[in-house]
């Protein structure tokens, strides 16, 4: 006969039997969120349409010809390999007004945009089925997929690079290229306000503008400073020349590069702020991009003094090397509240840090679930402390004290109220020495 048996809520069984339930020990959390995220709306000649897609270091090694339709060493993708020197995962959007996919009898470029002219189409009779196809997609006269013995276009099959037109009648041809593919018109606001709202549904630790145009500019400057300030999203601008923005979330870089994209630092320095640990800072780093700068505005101390005190982020050089003079923000106006430490852009990374690990904690372990009680809050007060003390063992914040923290019920019953202090730690940046001379 069957016994009782299996989990219990209240001690209310009718059967005899063992009821036994399994609990998780109690563990602290002390998840830190990774860094290394980047947002890029950005012109292409090739890649994806109309949507956002993720790539990585290891992606853009491997597939650089499949995603954006040149070789990983291509002039062309000099600007993303600098912006992949320091970041993790870029999330593209492809600029484009009008764009238009190449084609030709037989087949149409997979992306809009002029790569796809540089697609050609042949097609051979087979040696051992004189009666069927051999048909080669090329991408500047290299062979990217190959389909043998196809009786009819119906039976190919779509590639990295094409969709074949199943009706075409297929013929003998040495070579047919696709044509007519454009990247579109002119770049226009709508175009990068629809790659900010796309891009506003994922997490990412910098956003590059990539655009000289002023009224562009300050569309970028203002979707930072409302999606920091009023929906939460932690993320830092990287922009060039943005002008007076005086905000912690805006990252103004001043130096001109040389060429055609007067904006081509932003590459490298939206990756560098983006990969960067919480525990360290971008000062004196070492630009290793594969764009020249101009240093013409930061040659003299005067010239980078007026530049730091304006919130300008400067490259300038130091021997036969091009560095980062200071990691800085455009927030210069301070307050008794809102001091100079929130212009230190390696403060701005921890307390970031800080709010999106607090809300990964909360939304995914308490929100809903727990009871908002003593015992409740009690565990959100251990979570909460046992995340800022891993903050402070990899020395991203100091002199962490646990007993300034609070967790209380707030005005409803559903509510609950934190208090702390922090102390973020930043890196060594000046040296102010005597020396006794006996």
């Amino acid at each position: 006969m069957a016994l009782g048996g299996g989990f219990f809520l209240t001690q209310n069984k009718v059967l005899p039997g063992t009821y036994h339930n399994f609990i998780s020990a109690a563990r602290a959390f002390v998840n830190l969120s990774d860094r290394g995220y980047v947002g890029l709306p950005i012109v292409l000649d090739w890649g994806v349409d109309s949507e956002v897609f993720a790539v990585t270091q290891e992606d853009l090694q491997k597939d650089s010809r499949k995603i954006f339709g040149y070789d990983y060493t291509h002039d062309k993708l000099k600007g993303i390999r600098d912006v992949f020197k320091n970041a993790i995962t870029v999330y593209f959007y492809k600029l484009a007004v009008d764009a238009v996919a190449a084609q030709n009898d037989f087949a149409t470029a997979k992306y809009k945009g002029v790569r796809g002219n540089d697609i050609t189409i042949v097609i051979q009779a087979n040696v051992d089925e004189p009666t069927k196809f051999d048909v080669k997609t090329l991408l500047d006269g290299v062979t990217v997929d190959e389909q043998v013995a196809v009786t009819t276009a119906a039976d190919l099959v779509a590639n990295d690079y094409v969709t074949f037109k199943s009706g075409a009648t297929l013929a003998v041809t040495a070579g047919t290229p696709l044509a007519d593919g454009s990247n579109g018109t002119a770049i226009t606001g709508g175009a990068h306000q629809e790659a900010l709202d796309a891009l506003e549904a994922y997490g990412f630790n910098t956003l590059g503008c990539l655009s000289s145009e002023p009224t562009i500019k300050s569309l970028y400057v203002e979707y930072t400073k409302r999606i920091r300030d009023q929906v939460g999203g932690k993320f830092q601008l990287v922009g060039h020349k943005l002008g007076t923005t005086d905000h912690e979330g805006v990252i103004d870089v001043q130096n001109d590069a040389m060429g055609d994209e007067v904006f081509a630092a932003v590459y490298w320095a939206t990756g560098a702020q983006a990969g960067v640990p919480v525990n360290r800072s971008n000062t004196n780093k070492r630009y290793d991009g594969e764009f020249e700068l101009d240093m013409s505005e930061t040659k003299t101390q005067q010239q980078l003094i007026a530049l730091i005190k304006n919130g300008k982020y400067v490259f300038h050089r130091v021997g036969d090397e091009v560095r980062v003079l200071e990691d800085i923000n455009t927030f210069t106006s301070f307050t008794v509240d809102k001091n100079e430490n929130f212009s230190m852009n390696q403060v701005i990374r921890v307390l970031d840090q800080i709010a999106i690990d607090t809300a990964a904690l909360f939304n995914n372990r308490y929100l809903g679930k727990v009871p908002n009680d003593q015992d409740g809050r009690i565990s959100l007060w251990n979570d909460i402390g046992a995340h800022r003390m891993e903050l402070q063992r990899i020395r991203a914040v100091q002199n962490y004290n646990k007993d300034e923290l609070t967790v209380e019920q707030g005005n409803s019953k559903k509510s609950v109220v934190v208090n702390e202090v922090v102390i973020p730690t930043v890196a060594m940046s000046q040296l102010y020495i005597t020396t006794v001379v006996a």
